[in-house]
């Protein structure tokens, strides 16, 4: 009885021993591994995987404390490495935040600096002219296509630039219907601050319709004022065909 008691209890013993032998053979891999991890993180620590850098500091491992505790050494570099993603991650983001905010603002810039126009002379069914006049005068195109910007004064005819920049202008003079051919003779001046910059003109009195078109680009600055102006003797016929159009937009600012 005695005997098989001691029999157990030696095997319980021996199966004991090898157990304890077996978790602190564990033990000791863990912590050998745990080690290697350090070590290998001390190597890669000297170089940044975002490239080299001034401002990174070049780890020394004399002055490590890590490394007194093996134990935490490896959780410690770790813990460093995490702190440099962070940082990088944070200056990226920054980064982006700033680009985005440019990008923003130059969006709300170019849609402020919209400009466009086009109108027509008038939209009646029946012709209708325009001169011809013992003075010039100015043209009041009253059919409006597009105004974006509101720069164009439908009441006044002239186009007043919003935003300095390169401009293109584009007009077409048109005259016939009712008019008697010896008396025919289309033409008007595109000014620039009562400055004229181009003259569209057709006079031919074999025919019963004249027309002209002239196509500009212009660098203008804020505030200048645009207009088409009808010469003394001249004269435009139009109706809802539209045979007479001045049109105008900006293909890009400038400061």
């Amino acid at each position: 009885m005695c005997r098989g008691s001691s029999k157990r209890r030696l095997r319980q013993f021996t199966i004991t021993s090898v157990e304890s032998n077996y978790f602190t053979m564990e033990n000791m891999k863990g912590a050998v591994l745990l080690c290697l991890l350090g070590s290998s993180l001390l190597q890669a620590n000297r170089f940044s995987w975002i490239g080299p850098s001034k401002s990174m500091d070049i780890f020394d491992s004399r002055d490590n404390v890590c490394l007194t505790d093996q134990t935490s050494c490896g959780c410690c570099l770790m813990q460093q490495q995490i702190q440099r993603v962070e940082t990088f991650f944070n200056q990226s983001l920054n980064k982006l935040e700033t680009e985005l905010a440019k990008t923003r603002n130059a969006l709300d810039n170019f849609r402020a600096s919209r400009s466009a126009f086009s109108v027509a002379l008038t939209n009646q069914p029946g012709w209708f002219c325009l001169g011809p006049f013992n003075d010039d005068k100015v043209v009041t195109y009253k059919d409006e296509f597009i105004n974006l910007g509101n720069g164009y004064n439908v009441d006044s005819g002239v186009f007043t630039v919003p935003r300095s920049g390169v401009y293109s202008i584009a007009l077409t003079v048109y005259s016939g219907g009712t008019i008697p051919p010896n008396a025919l003779t289309v033409c008007a001046s595109l000014q620039v601050n009562g400055v004229v910059v181009a003259r569209p003109k057709e006079q031919n009195t074999q025919d019963k319709e004249d027309s002209a078109t002239v196509v500009l680009s212009l660098h203008l600055n804020a505030g200048d004022q645009v207009a088409v102006v009808l010469p003394a003797g001249c004269s435009l016929c139009d109706n809802k065909s539209h045979y007479n159009t001045f049109t105008g937009f900006l293909l890009y600012a400038t400061t």
